[in-house]
């Protein structure tokens, strides 16, 4: 009878917090360091999201570890709603990648929402004889492992969207890893390496003027921000599809109410035409969707990256 007792209290006190929520301000954190895409994204929905809840969003920066050090901070804060994530694609892969990151995604974090999905591009070197994926793939054919290509570490999403094209299309590349995208894109339009399956606003601007040569989009349709250039899944490879989605986490057990109230708030700031406008200056557009969608978006990711970890072998740091 106590225990009876003691479950309906913790309800009804849950319920009141809830139907009060936010009565103070709300950190949102992001795994990475400031002027990227995810602080962008995020300091964007945390004004958006402030003025609608009526309280102050904080955007805390807590990068390192793959964005696994600021991803373990608010999976171990307490689940009332304050301390939130904005986080993306890059956590299925780290889970894919490592049973020793010090968190579960499944299990400690709860998803409130994705917001925005920004397409990945392949580009090449100008001396790279090949204009398309398929005369690339038929270059590499002929030619194993001398084509180059560049990533932001291995076990990041370059490494991996990378491995994923190569797995796909039955090539040999040689992995060049650096320690960001930025070093990655110098040797590129220096001739160091040969490709980069890039984040499409740090290709864009080189595209443009000709220092390097963009063959494909990694998402099912093609980019506003790149029109001209079509899709991967439209040149030979039909099943492949990646794109870098962002959205929002609270703490696994926070309550049903507030998690709806948020995600019922962020739908209605993506429909917001200078919402759009921002985020197709950083070459993606708005994604939304209830906290069930996202789930079972982080599911067929996580499927979809641990199927290649262990059929390519894959290993984090």
């Amino acid at each position: 009878m106590k225990g009876i007792f003691l479950i309906i209290s913790f309800s009804i006190s849950m319920l009141a917090h809830s139907q009060s929520y936010p009565n103070k301000p709300i950190r949102l954190v992001v795994p990475y360091a400031p002027a990227g895409v995810a602080d962008i994204v995020a300091r964007l929905m945390g004004e958006k999201l402030g003025q609608r809840l009526g309280q102050t969003i904080v955007v805390f920066n807590r990068e390192g570890g793959g964005s696994n050090v600021g991803a373990e901070l608010v999976a171990k804060s307490s689940p009332d709603g304050y301390t939130l994530l904005i986080a993306s694609t890059a956590l299925t892969m780290n889970a894919a990648l490592t049973h020793k990151i010090p968190y579960d995604l499944q299990r400690d974090l709860a998803p409130v929402g994705v917001v925005f999905e920004q397409p990945g591009v392949m580009v090449v070197h100008p001396s790279v004889a090949a204009n398309n994926v398929q005369e690339l793939i038929a270059y590499a054919k002929t030619h194993p492992g001398k084509l180059r290509y560049g990533s932001s570490g291995v076990g990041g999403v370059i490494n991996l969207v990378s491995e994923l094209f190569k797995y796909q299309a039955k090539i040999d590349l040689t992995h060049v890893p650096y320690k960001g995208v930025a070093p990655a894109m110098v040797d590129l339009v220096g001739g160091q390496i040969d490709m980069v399956i890039s984040g499409i606003t740090n290709a864009v601007p080189l595209v443009k003027i000709a220092k390097i040569k963009a063959l494909a989009v990694t998402s099912r349709k093609r980019a506003l921000i790149l029109p001209e250039v079509q899709p991967m899944c439209e040149q030979g490879l039909p099943d492949y599809e990646t794109s870098t989605w962002y959205g929002i986490f609270a703490p696994s057990g926070t309550p049903p109410l507030i998690i709806k109230r948020l995600n019922d708030e962020l739908s209605k700031i993506l429909v917001q035409n200078d919402v759009k406008d921002r985020f197709a200056l950083q070459g993606g557009e708005v994604r939304s969707g209830s906290p069930e969608e996202f789930r079972a978006l982080i599911t067929q990711n996580l499927s979809t990256w641990k199927k290649l970890v262990a059929a390519a072998g894959l290993k984090a740091e």
